[in-house]
């Protein structure tokens, strides 16, 4: 029998979990499980009542998803318009920003209205970027289409656009009012993509728990084929991320952790110009990771056995892992150096990486040697 309201079945609903990212009167739920999309419009009024909606996606969720989302939006009374944006990275830029901005001030969005963002990790940064600056600060939703936005963009309240200096370099601390995680939506990826989202996922087991790194080495097929397993390692996830961004909302310290593999991804995506064809985002965290855990190696931090366990973990998910694997001509030290010196992290010109002392002992180091740092990846590139 299906629910009287959002048509969800028993098993939908038995499937479904609950997430609370705790931040005092700004706390907000992570509903997570299949179905959801279908209600939205009921989990927004309860929580945003009388408000009005405008819907930002972009072109290829909208031909995918945005008709169940108005289908939802109407049966719960929830009047609201849609701006749809050219889909891609590229998408995260200040002409974006400006274009989808004038588009919220044309349909008269209030402060007691919401924006909500249904699509991947560039359509969540850019519309709560564009929720942040908005009449200083408007309400939004998240609802991710992607693993990698169910588990980590969409989290947190980090919004921003990119530069072509570097990746989320203009961006604002902005939570949203709820995340809805439909796990069915990911049904529609490809191949590609969900290995990409699982980057993250993986993630979070070698930040600091490695007993759930494990349990992904046993589970991942079954992951990949959905049901329980995915949900459960999404909801792991949302609740490692959670648990950060409630001891430290804005990355003065711990939350820092989160971006294991980022200061390596995030240069590489900026030295192929986020050209999707040749790198996506998870893509180039999994590199990362894997140049974490190997410099970390080099460093005497860890063994290098672990470094090639998660290595061969990420491989078998469908994932590069190293430099040489991503197409299109090849990078270069004078390429990724000034990338990496663009990080957010660095500090008063000292680079600091998220390294590592094991399978689940990541740590924040600061000051490193950026002459290590290019050897390393000078023997990188020639692998």
């Amino acid at each position: 029998m299906n629910h009287p309201l959002t048509g969800a079945s028993a098993e939908q609903l038995a499937l479904r979990r609950t997430v609370e990212v705790s931040l005092g009167a700004r706390s907000y739920d992570i509903l997570i499980g299949p179905g959801l999309i279908d209600a939205a419009g009921e989990e927004i009024a309860r929580r945003l009542p009388q408000s009005r909606a405008v819907v930002v996606t972009d072109q290829m969720v909208a031909n995918l998803h945005l008709e169940r989302l108005r289908i939802a939006l109407r049966s719960a009374g929830i009047d609201h318009s849609e701006i749809v944006l050219p889909a891609g990275e590229t998408t995260k830029s200040f002409a974006h920003l400006e274009r989808l901005v004038d588009g919220l001030i044309a349909a008269k969005l209030e402060r007691t209205d919401a924006v909500v963002a249904l699509g991947g990790g560039v359509i969540g940064d850019l519309a709560g970027f564009a929720s942040a600056i908005m009449k200083r600060g408007c309400r939004f939703v998240q609802l991710p289409t992607t693993l990698l936005a169910q588990v980590d963009s969409s989290v947190g309240g980090k919004t921003g656009i990119n530069t072509p200096r570097g990746k989320n370099l203009v961006g604002a601390f902005h939570q949203p009012a709820l995340v809805l995680a439909d796990t069915a939506l990911l049904d529609t990826l490809t191949p590609r993509e969900f290995a990409a989202g699982y980057a993250e996922v993986a993630k979070y087991g070698l930040i600091d728990r490695p007993d759930f790194f494990a349990w992904l080495e046993r589970n991942r097929e079954a992951i990949f084929a959905g049901g329980a397993e995915r949900t459960e390692a999404i909801r792991v996830s949302c609740q490692a991320k959670a648990d950060v961004v409630a001891a430290d909302e804005r990355e003065t310290g711990a939350r820092a952790l989160l971006n294991l593999g980022h200061t390596f991804g995030h240069a590489l995506e900026a030295a192929v110009k986020y050209d999707p064809a040749r790198l996506v985002h998870g893509e180039g965290v999994a590199i990362g990771m894997v140049l974490a855990h190997r410099f970390s190696a080099e460093l005497g931090l860890c063994g290098g056995a672990e470094a090639e366990r998660v290595a061969a973990h990420l491989d078998a998910a469908g994932l590069p892992t190293r430099i040489g694997a991503i197409p299109g001509a090849a990078l270069d030290l004078d390429t990724l150096m000034p990338a990496i010196a663009q990080d957010k992290k660095v500090k008063r010109g000292r680079l600091t990486f998220i390294l590592t002392r094991g399978i689940g002992e990541a740590f924040v180091a600061d000051d490193v040697d950026p002459a290590a740092v290019r050897a390393f990846l000078a023997r990188e590139l020639a692998r």
